[in-house]
């Protein structure tokens, strides 16, 4: 057997076997193809997103329901192009788009106007509905105002404005804003109490010329004929200005004798000479 560990034998060392390896050229064309269809595809969605965003602007441009009537409410103090103007709205105008909310609101800023209804009719028709403050006295607060029949003042007059209406003195202007409620109480029941004067016979409204309102005290009216004194009080007007009435004439006969009239009584009046 042979020793080869002892043996003078090298064993070569065999070079690995080479194998060329040929690059391939680059296939652009792969790579193009669905870079392509990608591009297309984002063509495609702005084409779309282009067509969407033309049929928005063309539906809001496109008016479907053209008002063509406007149906106003009659009115004492304002005509209906003084409505018309004060709501902004004529013929022409899309109805969808008619915001009737600010309308209303833009209505209300006349002082004339107490409320305001809107109403919309498809397809091409509007009513507007209001009511007006009646006067029911002027307010002398340093400034004069109309008071409604709900006891609101609500207007400085101007000129032009009618004053034959029954004067209301005593309220001061800062007490509107120091004290509104017990303002606004004593406003409403200066109301009630012209209500009552006016729908007496033998004592009506055009008897007073003045009405005056201390917080002490209440009421005091003048009359028209001689302004005497005719002291209310505060509250039961009807009873007090009743019994009134049953004497006012005989009353009015003696005027130049009388110094004032005290209504202020639950059964009872109290008649001062001078």
């Amino acid at each position: 057997m042979r020793d080869f560990a002892n043996s003078s034998y090298q064993r070569r060392k065999v070079a690995p076997n080479k194998v060329k390896v040929q690059r391939k050229p680059l296939d652009l064309k792969k790579y193009a193809r669905p870079l392509g269809t990608a591009m297309a595809g984002i063509a495609a969605l702005a084409l779309v997103a282009g067509l969407l965003y033309g049929g928005y602007r063309a539906t809001q441009s496109a008016t479907f329901f053209r008002l063509k009537h406007i149906e106003v409410s009659s009115a004492k103090r304002l005509t209906r192009e003084e409505i018309l103007g004060l709501a902004n709205v004529d013929v022409g105008k899309d109805l969808l788009r008619l915001n009737l909310k600010q309308m209303g609101e833009s209505l209300l800023q006349n002082r004339w106007i107490e409320t305001v209804r809107i109403n919309r009719y498809f397809p091409d028709r509007i009513s507007i509905q209001l009511t007006e403050r009646e006067p029911l006295a002027v307010v002398n607060m340093g400034f004069i105002y109309y008071l409604d029949k709900k006891g609101a003042v609500f207007k400085v007059l101007n000129q032009g404005d009618k004053l034959d209406f029954p004067v209301v003195t005593g309220f001061r202007e800062d007490e509107l804003a120091s004290d509104p409620k017990g303002t606004a109480e004593a406003l409403r029941d200066t109301c009630e109490l012209l209500k009552i004067l006016r729908e007496k016979g033998a004592f009506i409204l055009a008897d007073v010329s003045e009405i005056h309102y201390d917080k002490g005290f209440g009421f005091t009216m003048f009359t028209a004929s001689g302004a005497l004194p005719v002291k209310v009080g505060s509250g039961d007007f009807a009873a007090k200005i009743d019994r009134f009435a049953r004497i006012y004439r005989d009353l009015m006969a003696q005027r130049a004798t009388l110094q004032y009239v005290d209504l202020d009584y639950n059964d009872k009046i109290i008649v001062k000479k001078s």
